[in-house]
Parts: structure tokens; sequence; C-alpha cells
């Protein structure tokens, strides 16, 4: 049987009996080279009948073969090239032919002279053969050879063509990049990004696990896999575009989200809601947004919601940002981060409030995902509740109380008061419950300022004025009208002009004593002892 018919058939050989040449020419040929060959013919001696083996998963394919083939019939002269390195390693492997895996092991030493292109090209062909290829150590030598080249362009010189003698040396063609398109900083530390576009995700995989295990710049990492994935997806299939997705999701996993692109992270979510990604990589992405929403902005947050559901926006996807946000508790949050938070969802709260499809369940849930902590003021989370019942006018009377228990009373300017006291697109008892937290409030105040006082050394002797604050004080009624709450103000400050006036009466009154001391003292010393 002729060679090319063989490899027409995957690789499909016969070994008999019957006195054919061609089969005892194999069979004393590739025998002597091949353990697994060797082994087959061997149980087949003594059989009158026709034998056939068939290699359908041969790495490299018919190429594959016809490599091993010339080696065994030119004995063991082969030339070995980036080109059929690889093919040639799993070959020797598959077919246990130690002489042949002696001569590719020898040729690992020729990497770092190997050309920037001739790496390349080694490794495109390596990954047809993954991953029967992954295993092998000719792989990680590409790899790491790849990296330090990588690396020490980005580090050192402009020009990729630096050689050292530890195996892990940079010998770039000159064809590769000019030096001149090489001055930018910016270019040295991405000029690979686009020849390493088309390798496949699984050798991505591990070219970017080694790349950590390295310590290389994880923000030039994630710079590389957004580039990757935007690369692939202009000639990429509905469900190809789903797998790069989450193959970059899991790299940048293993990255410091500090290095990552908030922006980009946006990017690669909007795209994969139109992609079936896993429940998996949408909670990974998911994850690494929230964890960093104090970064976001009024329009990251607008996402459209999904098919099938009637909100405008998809509330359920920011209130998982938002636990995703909180992550192992307040605590662990900065205070300036749960600040930024919550002017962001104040602005997202008075953009979501309108819709009139949003129940109070989950606008009420919006505004209680964050902490008190969260604002300074709750201003902004009234103006969006106004807005809500304003649209929602046909709530009832309890669905409307428990959308107001998001509000924090205390935390209203007087001017927000004022308006919510008139306001009657609120309930009235939200408006009584206001001003009451208010008032109570302000009490506590005058009791603080009559205690500063009593304590001050200073105005002891007005302690009986600053008495009189404090048992008025106590005698406020709380009611319902704003009016006497500005009433209450106005006597407050009141109150503060006459103890400024008691403090001014009482250091004149002390500077006259002191005085009439300093001279009952000096003329007791001008008279003179009668007797000693």
């Amino acid at each position: 049987m002729r060679l090319d018919s063989w490899l027409s058939f995957n690789a499909l050989f016969s070994v008999s009996d019957n006195g054919i040449r061609a089969s005892s020419i194999f069979e004393r040929v590739v025998s002597s080279y091949s353990g697994k060959i060797s082994r087959l013919v061997g149980k087949s001696e003594g059989v009158a009948l026709r034998l056939k083996v068939i290699f359908n998963d041969f790495p490299g394919g018919a190429e594959g073969f016809e490599l091993i083939t010339r080696f065994c019939y030119s004995k063991r002269k082969v030339i070995i090239t980036p080109l059929n390195i690889f093919n040639l390693t799993c070959a020797a492997h598959f077919m246990e032919m130690e002489n042949l895996s002696d001569l590719t092991e020898k040729s690992l030493q020729e990497v770092r002279y190997w050309s920037w292109h001739e790496l390349l090209a080694a490794l495109k062909k390596c990954q047809e053969l993954l991953p029967r290829a992954g295993s092998l150590a000719l792989l990680d030598k590409c790899l790491d050879s790849l990296i330090g080249r990588v690396a020490s362009s980005c580090e050192t010189s402009p020009s990729p063509s630096v050689s050292s003698s530890d195996g892990s040396g940079i010998r770039l063609s000159c064809d590769t990049r000019s030096t001149e398109s090489l001055k930018s900083g910016a270019f040295r530390a991405t000029w690979w990004f686009e020849d390493l576009v088309a390798f496949g995700t699984d050798l991505i995989q591990m070219l970017v696990k080694l790349m950590v295990a390295k310590n290389f710049d994880n923000g030039i990492i994630s710079r590389f896999l957004f580039y990757y994935q935007k690369s692939r997806f202009a000639s990429a299939s509905a469900d190809d575009k789903a797998k790069i997705i989450e193959a970059v999701v899991d790299m940048l996993g293993s990255l410091d989200l500090r290095c990552v692109s908030y922006r980009s992270l946006f990017g690669m979510l909007r795209v994969g809601l139109n992609t079936s990604l896993s429940q998996c990589t949408r909670d990974k992405l998911e994850g690494m947004i929230g964890s960093q929403l104090d970064q976001a902005t009024l329009d990251d947050l607008l996402v459209p919601s999904p098919v099938g559901t009637s909100c405008l926006y998809d509330v359920n996807l920011v209130l998982r940002f938002l636990k995703s946000f909180l992550g192992k508790g307040v605590c662990c949050v900065p205070l300036s981060r749960l600040r930024k938070a919550g002017a962001l969802m104040d602005l997202f709260l008075a953009e979501v409030a309108p819709d009139p499809r949003l129940k109070p369940s989950k606008f009420l849930a919006l505004i209680i995902a964050l902490p008190d902590s969260a604002r300074d003021s709750c201003d902004g989370v009234y103006y969006a509740v106004n807005l809500y019942l304003e649209v929602h006018s046909g709530l009832s009377e309890d669905q409307k109380m428990k959308v107001c228990c998001g509000l924090t009373y205390e935390k209203l300017s007087p001017q927000a008061l004022d308006h919510l006291t008139r306001n009657t697109n609120f309930p009235p008892k939200s408006a009584v419950q206001a001003v009451a937290s208010q008032q109570h409030k302000l009490k506590s105040l005058l009791q603080d300022t009559s205690h500063a006082t009593l304590t001050s050394p200073l105005l002891e002797a007005a302690s009986g004025g600053s008495k009189q604050v404090v048992l008025y004080a106590k005698k406020f009624n709380l009611t319902d009208e704003n009016e006497k709450l500005k009433a209450h103000l106005q006597g407050m400050q009141w109150r503060v002009v006459e103890l400024e006036k008691v403090c001014r009466k009482m250091q004149v009154q002390m500077t006259k004593v002191m005085k009439s001391r300093m001279a009952s003292h000096n003329s007791a010393k001008s008279v003179p002892r009668l007797c000693s």
C-alpha cells in the first residue's frame, strides 16, 4: 500500500504474512523504532488473517505520521524546525519512539535562538495539538521564552532584540517591529498584543497563568485580555463569543482587581448579556464589578432590563452589585467609598423612580441596600421617594409608609423637612414622624448645649439661667405643624443671645470684684504696724 493511501485513511496501515514485501519492510523498519508498533506486530505473528490498525487520534494527523515515517526510513535523519518540532515531539511520545524523543529534547536548547516569528509559528502549531501537547516541557520552554522577550522589551529597551546566556534571552528578528515604532513607552508595553490574538483561549490561559506566576504587570495583562476579547469577537459566532468571555473572566479573576479597568468590565458585561454565558461566569463578572461600585457612573448602572421583565432598568443587577460591594460587611468598606456609593445610588434612585412598573419592594430594597453611614444627608433619597410616590399615586397608605421607611428623617435638611410637611404625596403619618424626629434632635441639641454651659468654670454663676433654658426646653410640645418647629429654632437662637449677655455681665462683675480685692490688699500693705 502506498504511503499516500495510508495518509488518506487516517494513517491506516496493514500487516499480514501473505508474503507482501511492503508489509515486511514496514514491520522490520518502523517496528525497530516504535515500541507501540512493535507490540502490535508481535501480537499478529502467526495470524493468517489480514490485520488493520487505524489511528484516529494520531498527533498531527497525516502530517505527523509522515514525519515519523520519514524519520524511520531515513535512518533517524530528520531536520527539526520550529514548524515541525511539536508534531515530531507529540508523535514520538504517541508511538513510543525514544530515539526521536531524544532528538527533540536536544532541540529545546535552540528555542532561545528562534526569531520572534519562529516562536509564534511554533506555538500556533502547538495549539493544534492541544491538549496532548499541554503536558510537554517544550511548550513550557516556548511560553517562558515568549514571556521573557515581552518583559525585557517592556522594561529595558524599545527594541526587543536583547539576548542573554541563561536561556531566557531575547533574539527577535529585525522584521518584527521597527525601532522607530517602538519609541513610545505605551507601545513598548503593548506591541505584542496583536501577535498573540491568533492563539486560542487554551493557549492564552496557559500563557496568562505563567505570567501571573512570574509577577508580570497585572495591568498590562488585563489590557491584553480585553484587547484579545474585542479582537476575537470580530469573527466569532455567538457560542464562540460566550466561550471567549468565560475564558477571559476566569483569567481576570486571577489578577489584582485594582489593576483591571472598571470601564472595560462593564463593557464586557453589556456584551455578555447578549450571549449565553454560564451562570458561574456571570456571577464572577458581576462580583468583580460590584466590588468596585464606587468607581461607577450613573450611565454604567442604567442597564436595560432583561427580555421578559417589565421594568425599564435591571434593578436586580444593581442590587447584586451592592451586595458584592459590601462584601464581608460594612466595617470592611472605607467610609469614603461608602459615601461615593451612596451618592451614586441617590442618582440611580432618581432615575428609576419614574418607572411605573417598579414595585415598591424593589424601590425600598434599593434605598436600604446601603447603611445610614453611606449618606450625610437624605435629601437625595427624599427627592427620589417624592418622585416615586408622585408617579405611583395609586399605592395604598400602607404601601406608601413602607416606602417611606427608607427615609432617615434626622438627616433631612430644614428645606426638605419643610417641603415634606406640605407634600400631599406623602402620607400624613410620615410628616408627623419627620417633624417628631427633628424636634427630638433639636431637644437633644439644647440639652447638650445646656450641659456644656453648666460644666464651664466661667459660667458657674450663670447656672441658674442655664437651668431655666433646660426647663424651658422640657416644656416643648411636639406638634405636627412646621411653624412651631420654626418658632422653636428662633427661640433657641434668642436664648443663645441671652446667654451671651449673661456671660458679658458676669465678666464685668468678676472684673469689679477682682479690682476691689486688689485695692483692699494694697491698702492693707500701706498701713504701718503699730506693734511687733
